[in-house]
């Protein structure tokens, strides 16, 4: 049977009990090994140390190894604090960037897409500055993007994906009142993208999230920044959706939340985000 790596993620959040959780409930998949990376004991729910950043630090580097060496099918990942990891390793930002150099590629490669039956969102940036996710926008990294997501969704059995992007600036900028990354790097990108026969909806952000959800119109929808993305996404999704990093020669998703300092250890934390995350780390190991 594949195994599934699982990393606790930083011992004094919520990790460790959603994952225990997660193992104990009856709607965990079937067929499947389950190994747990990652230390607990001694940790305080609610304080950082240094240890159990290690700990979290070297469970994040086993599961990426191993699913690279082919010793795990997929991993899946819990919470870490950013900030505790950065005081370890200085160049530590996010564990989306993490595996794409333990994947030998640059942070770029891996994109961040958040998931859920009721929505799909892609990120052409990930963890950094709003001043920067706009330098960063390019005609290049929308194509990337969109043929990402493209495969991911046909992965998962949408045959003709219908995937939008979300205006970057208010009203699209309004014919350059406000802003011209829109008709200056969106619009090439999608001219670009009908000459190869792929339609990519273009739409203002304060609409395109209501006809994908409430209408159902898109499959997914690709935003230019971070919390773009993630505040309509978490608006629907919070307690399932479930984080998948694409791009990468290996399977990884986690929960779509962080270490909740503030309620570990009240036994009040909810792991239907973790659960999710392993059903999907199943169901894409399945598919291919």
């Amino acid at each position: 049977m594949p195994t599934i790596a699982i990393t606790l993620g930083d011992p004094a959040g919520i990790g460790p009990v959603v994952v225990a959780n997660t193992l104990r409930d009856r709607r965990l998949p079937k067929g499947f090994r389950y190994e747990v990376l990652g230390e607990s004991r001694g940790a305080k729910p609610g304080k950082l140390t240094r240890t159990g950043a290690r700990s979290a630090l070297k469970a994040l580097a086993e599961a990426a190894e191993g699913c690279r060496t082919g010793k795990y099918a997929a991993m899946v990942t819990g919470p870490v604090h950013k900030l505790a990891l950065s005081r370890i390793q200085p160049d530590f930002i996010g564990q989306t960037e993490f595996l794409a150099r333990a994947c030998g590629l640059p942070d770029d490669a891996a994109v961040m897409c958040l998931t859920d039956p009721k929505l799909t969102v892609a990120l052409c940036s990930n963890h950094c500055s709003l001043r920067d996710a706009i330098k960063r926008l390019t005609q290049k990294r929308i194509l990337y993007v969109e043929k990402i997501t493209r495969e991911f969704l046909q992965r998962r059995g949408v045959a003709k994906p219908r995937i939008a992007f979300a205006g970057v600036n208010p009203h699209l900028g309004e014919q350059g009142l406000f802003g011209d990354e829109d008709y200056r790097i969106v619009v090439p990108a999608c001219v670009k993208l009908r000459e190869k026969g792929v339609h990519l909806h273009f739409g203002p952000a304060d609409t395109i999230f209501y006809y994908a959800v409430q209408k159902r119109m898109f499959d997914a929808v690709i935003c230019a920044y971070h919390d773009q993305g993630l505040i309509p996404f978490k608006l629907v999704a919070f307690e399932t959706g479930v984080n998948v990093t694409l791009g990468l020669p290996i399977i990884r998703t986690s929960p779509d939340h962080g270490t909740a300092l503030e309620i570990a250890g009240q036994g009040i934390a909810n792991h239907r985000s973790m659960l999710a995350a392993v059903q999907l780390a199943c169901r894409l190991v399945k598919s291919k």
